[in-house]
């Protein structure tokens, strides 16, 4: 029983870690797409400021280039967390799955537990009804 119990304990862990895991990647890739966003606000304010907004332009302000290429890269990593975003979450559905085996199989367990010790108890009181009848 004891080691049954552990191997729950140490499921419910690996659910909360792989659980831990996909909301972290989540803010990785809100926090990118936050900071992208206000990289573009920046962009359209010093294109505004410069009046030019033709990348090409030799004129184009270097900040709103730099910045533009920071945004780009923003995106491109908050892109490439989707991938690990997505072995996450089927990493956190199969410990889920794990876990409810070994509860299920720990249920069934209990309840045949259960069950023996229903007999057991049954047993004893008709041994105890048998003597009194019989005296």
């Amino acid at each position: 029983m004891k080691s049954r119990d552990t191997l729950i304990r140490l499921r419910r862990f690996q659910v909360d870690e792989k659980r831990r895991r996909v909301t972290q990647i989540e803010m990785m890739m809100a926090d990118f797409q936050r900071m992208a966003v206000e990289l573009d606000r920046e962009v359209a304010v010093e294109e505004a400021r410069a009046g030019i907004t033709d990348v090409g332009h030799f004129a184009y302000p270097t900040y709103a280039r730099a910045a533009a290429g920071r945004r780009d890269n923003m995106r491109q990593s908050a892109q490439a967390l989707e991938s690990q975003l997505a072995e996450a979450k089927a990493e956190l559905g199969e410990a889920f799955e794990e876990l409810k085996k070994v509860e299920i199989l720990n249920d069934r367990e209990r309840t045949a537990e259960r069950a023996a010790e229903a007999v057991r108890d049954q047993a004893a009181m008709d041994g105890i009804g048998l003597n009194r009848a019989r005296s």
